[in-house]
């Protein structure tokens, strides 16, 4: 999917229908008994950061969601009924957690018979950047992190044809998970339409998943050997985990409004050459690092290029369609200076990508608890990464330039930067979110630019 903001995915205007839990699932949830899995490290880190932040005075909404367009006159009956079901088929959707007297986070989990939609209409809205920018607030308030329900559902209806929008709290679903759900609903809404019945799949529960993790990872203690090395990691970071290396224009300790840049960075030609020559090496994920290191040691002057790249923890086939935050992250270190070409560096990011790809395999909440003094947090936004995912086999990828299919991140308090890169079909596009500083849309953009021109300089040569 193409990554960007509420207000860049062709908000159109139309008839605005939102849907959440009904009160009558909220109230069932509010009597429930505890359910004994407990969150994942990444869930229980995400929510404590987001109440430390509040309690300082800050608001920072953490969403994200998916937009699509259902074409021609949509049936909300049907639409409603597809929702539910979606929501009924992830048991993510239907738990939550409550605080205890003594700051312990326990969950609560509906059954899926207890589980109902309510539709409300909102109004009228001529006016596509006015209906954005409710859009956004909305889903700031329903989609909090700190509330439950944290996510709301929402259509845009028109003549023509419908653009729904989902928005979760990040604690529900990952990428992966959303890049699926644009399809999903085509499916469930095109057989409700039909009257077909659809043989639901197996799908594995995010919630079975926490419990797992969470007991493999109390097995790791402070000298685990994947702890060691993220010890060292750190250290060399200076106490931290990496910032991106070039000059930003802010406080690094001080959280700072954040902007979107959101483009296709080249074309499929391009896309396909540049993979092609890469593929020796391990593929576009090595290729963009090892550029990327290129690049910001020439505009920055950093001597080594340091990040954290996300890389999927569905460790089996079981978990593979499930919706959750299935994240895990590994540090990969490029010293430029010991690259004589592009060829050396990508030798040294495959190399750090096969040593420590598994390190991913520990959540690194759980590493920074163990490394206790050895690790200053400085923000709660931790680190700086990189992702790349090749999206072209996810099921429905093929129509999401049709659909009108975006990924939302809701951009808005930050110290770090983060670069999505997605291959497309269509080609590879790249998403940023930075300070909004203008020393940081300066070498942002010098950065993607010149990450363009090397992607395209490598595609010619390979060619």
């Amino acid at each position: 999917m193409r990554v960007t903001d509420i207000r860049r995915c062709e908000v159109r205007p139309g008839r605005l229908v939102e849907w959440t839990l009904s009160a009558s699932t909220v109230e069932k949830a509010s009597g429930l008994p505890e359910d004994s899995r407990p969150p994942a490290y990444l869930q229980e880190a995400h929510l404590r950061t987001s109440r430390k932040v509040r309690s300082g005075g800050l608001f920072v909404p953490t969403w994200i969601g998916v937009a699509f367009d259902i074409p021609g006159r949509v049936d909300l009956d049907v639409l409603e009924d597809a929702l539910r079901r979606w929501t009924l088929r992830h048991e993510t959707m239907r738990s939550g957690f409550r605080w205890t007297a003594d700051d312990e986070m326990r969950r609560f989990t509906l059954a899926p018979r207890d589980v109902t939609l309510r539709r409300e209409p909102i109004g009228d809205f001529p006016d596509g950047t006015i209906l954005a920018r409710h859009l956004q607030d909305r889903f700031d308030v329903a989609a909090d992190s700190l509330g439950w329900p944290n996510f709301l559902y929402a259509a845009v209806v028109r003549d023509d044809g419908t653009s729904v929008y989902m928005a979760f709290d990040h604690s529900n679903v990952d990428s992966y998970s959303l890049q699926r759900v644009s399809a999903e609903v085509h499916e469930l809404y095109a057989a409700g339409v039909e009257r077909r019945t659809l043989e639901e799949p197996s799908y594995g529960s995010y919630v079975d998943f926490c419990e797992v993790e969470r007991g493999n990872a109390d097995q790791v203690d402070e000298e685990h050997d994947i702890v060691a090395r993220w010890r060292e990691f750190i250290r060399r970071c200076g106490g931290r985990l990496p910032s991106f290396p070039v000059e930003l224009g802010q406080d690094p300790h001080a959280l700072t409004p954040q902007v979107m840049m959101s483009e296709m960075l080249v074309d499929a030609g391009p896309a396909a050459a540049f993979e092609a020559y890469c593929r020796p090496y391990g593929g576009s994920l090595v290729g963009l690092l090892a550029a990327t290191g290129l690049v910001v040691h020439e505009l920055g002057g950093a001597p080594v290029y340091r990040t954290v790249v996300p890389f999927h923890t569905r460790a089996t086939s079981k978990w593979s369609q499930s919706v959750g935050w299935y994240v895990g992250g590994a540090p990969v270190e490029l010293p430029v200076t010991s690259a004589s070409d592009f060829p050396g560096a990508l030798r040294i990011v495959r190399d750090q990508l096969r040593a420590n790809r598994r390190l991913a395999r520990v959540p690194l909440p759980r590493v920074l608890d163990l490394l206790g003094d050895d690790f200053r947090a400085t923000s709660p936004d931790l680190y700086s990464i990189l992702s790349f995912v090749d999206a072209r086999g996810i099921t429905g990828s093929e129509h999401w330039a049709e659909w009108k299919t975006y990924g939302l991140v809701r951009v808005s308090y930050g110290t770090e930067v983060c670069v999505w890169v997605n291959r497309l079909h269509e080609g590879l596009h790249l998403a940023t979110r930075h300070p909004d500083t203008d020393i940081a849309h300066k070498n942002m953009r010098l950065y993607v630019e010149r990450l363009r021109d090397f992607v395209h300089a490598v595609a010619a040569a390979g060619r």
